[in-house]
């Protein structure tokens, strides 16, 4: 079971990583204002650094760095979902964004996407 959910997890922040160059728009428009100046760097290397932990998932040699690097980005993402929870309503695309659905991102589903990469340590 872990090794599915380990291939999952490669797959998922591989897609993620290469959707930041594929669109930058979906993401840089979560950006604080205070970060607005460096979007679209910020874009660029969390796209980077999901490809790369995703590719040292691949090797047990790599892979709890990746692990924990996995965690530490997910914590700099945070900035982002709250402030998805002030802008209040808006669309990603054909998507409705809430408040609510901001707060199940924050309180929910981070936690769940650390404990997930947490959960596959010593895989």
């Amino acid at each position: 079971m872990k090794g599915l959910l380990l291939i999952i997890m490669v797959a998922f922040y591989l897609f993620a990583g290469f959707y930041h160059f594929k669109n930058p728009g979906f993401y840089t428009t979560f950006f604080p204002p205070y970060l607005h100046k460096w979007a679209a760097t910020l874009n660029i290397l969390a796209g980077i650094a999901e490809i790369v932990l995703a590719i040292g998932l691949c090797f047990s040699a790599t892979r709890n760095w990746a692990i924990y690097g996995i965690i530490a980005m997910l914590i700099a993402f945070i900035p982002a979902h709250i402030y998805m929870i002030q802008l209040g309503h808006f669309k990603i695309g054909s998507f409705q964004m809430t408040p609510m659905i901001g707060w199940v991102r924050l309180l929910i589903l981070q936690p769940l996407l650390m404990a997930w990469a947490w959960y596959l340590k010593n895989v």
